[in-house]
Order: C-alpha cells, then sequence, then structure tokens
C-alpha cells in the first residue's frame, strides 16, 4: 500500500502548518512564524514539490481571502487625508530598497546595469509587510490608524515599480552619466574580477 499518496501527503502538510501554527501561538508567537517554520520542515523533504503542486488550489483560496481581509481593514477617509503621508512614505521606501539593492550587488561584484536592474525590481513593499502590520496592532506596538497608510503606501509601490522597470533602461543610462568615470571604472574591474573568480571556481 503506497501510504503517501497524494491525499496523504496534502493531509500531512496542512496537519503539519496547522500544527505548528497552534505550539507557535501556544508559546506566545505569532502564527505566521509557526507556518513559517513548517513550511521549512517540508522544503527539506523529498515531498516538498508534490505538496507545492497539491496544495495549490488550497493556497490561492486563502491568498484571496488574506486579500479581501486586508481590503476590508483599509479606510478610504484615512487614505484621502493621510495621502501625502502616504506617497512620502512610497517614495521613501523604493528609494531606499533601490539604493541598497543596488550598492549591494556592486559590492557582490555585479556589473552595474545588473546591479541598478535588481534595484528597480525590488521596489515593492510586498504583502508580508501587512502581516507584519497587523502582527504589530494586534501586539499593541502600533496604531490601528497605521495600517491603512502602510497597506496604501505597499500598493502604491506595487503601482509603481513596474513603470520604473519599463524604463529601467532609460534610467539607468541616465544614472550612468552622473557617475564619475573613475567610478565606472572600479565598478567594471571589481565586476570582471568577480566573475573571474566565479569562472576559476567553477573549473
Amino acid at each position: 500500500i503506497d501510504l503517501m499518496n497524494d491525499e496523504m501527503v496534502l493531509i500531512l502538510s496542512l496537519g503539519l502548518c496547522f500544527g505548528m501554527v497552534m505550539i507557535a501561538k501556544a508559546l506566545g508567537f505569532s502564527s505566521e512564524l509557526g507556518a513559517f517554520l513548517s513550511g521549512s520542515i517540508i522544503a527539506g523533504t523529498v515531498h516538498v514539490e508534490r505538496v507545492e503542486h497539491l496544495s495549490k488550489g488550497i493556497k490561492d483560496m486563502f491568498v484571496a481571502v488574506f486579500f479581501l481581509s486586508v481590503g476590508m481593514k483599509v479606510d478610504p477617509h484615512i487614505i484621502v487625508t493621510c495621502a501625502p503621508t502616504i506617497v512620502i512614505l512610497a517614495c521613501t521606501v523604493i528609494t531606499a530598497k533601490f539604493v541598497f539593492a543596488s550598492l549591494g550587488m556592486l559590492v557582490s561584484g555585479k556589473e552595474l546595469s545588473t546591479a541598478l536592474h535588481a534595484g528597480f525590481s525590488l521596489g515593492p513593499i510586498g504583502e508580508f509587510s501587512f502581516i507584519i502590520a497587523s502582527l504589530g496592532i494586534s501586539l499593541g506596538v502600533m496604531k490601528d490608524e497605521l495600517y491603512p497608510i502602510i497597506v496604501s503606501a505597499a500598493i502604491l509601490t506595487a503601482f509603481v515599480s513596474p513603470i520604473l522597470m519599463k524604463h529601467s533602461d532609460a534610467l539607468i543610462r541616465r544614472i550612468s552619466k552622473l557617475i564619475p568615470q573613475r567610478v565606472l571604472d572600479f565598478i567594471e574591474k571589481n565586476a570582471a574580477d568577480s566573475q573571474s573568480e566565479d569562472s576559476e571556481d567553477s573549473d
């Protein structure tokens, strides 16, 4: 008898997920941490691809419920009154992620265009920020009024980032003109040395 058929794999993975959530809540941690740990455990098994395939429908259902709950917590009145704050927060996040991601890629030995493309692609805040914000509110370290501001800023970054990616080549050319030539030469030399080291490691 094949004990690890599709139904058994799906039931065990869901049972592990909800079980870890209950354990995390009982120990005083967040339910997100328990779900994350259960995912890490499943990722280390030979059934990870089967679990990912079998749980796709359930994942899509919970994603829809999650975003529905997020939308219900957004107050349009707060968005209108706090529009400047939302714009400033979104611009700050996009700029900071672009700068630090690009610098990190450059330090690791990537070319300038690759580093800047990576910086532009990391503009969206991501839905995990909603979870962190709701966790902060539930723990009492954040005010309820901040949640719709964070959600609105995240949605704004999600709209702006594809535009930046679409025009990234033109923006990269403009940024390259603003960088001194000796800095560009140093970046190219660092990238060439890094590629040479990678080639030697591969050999």
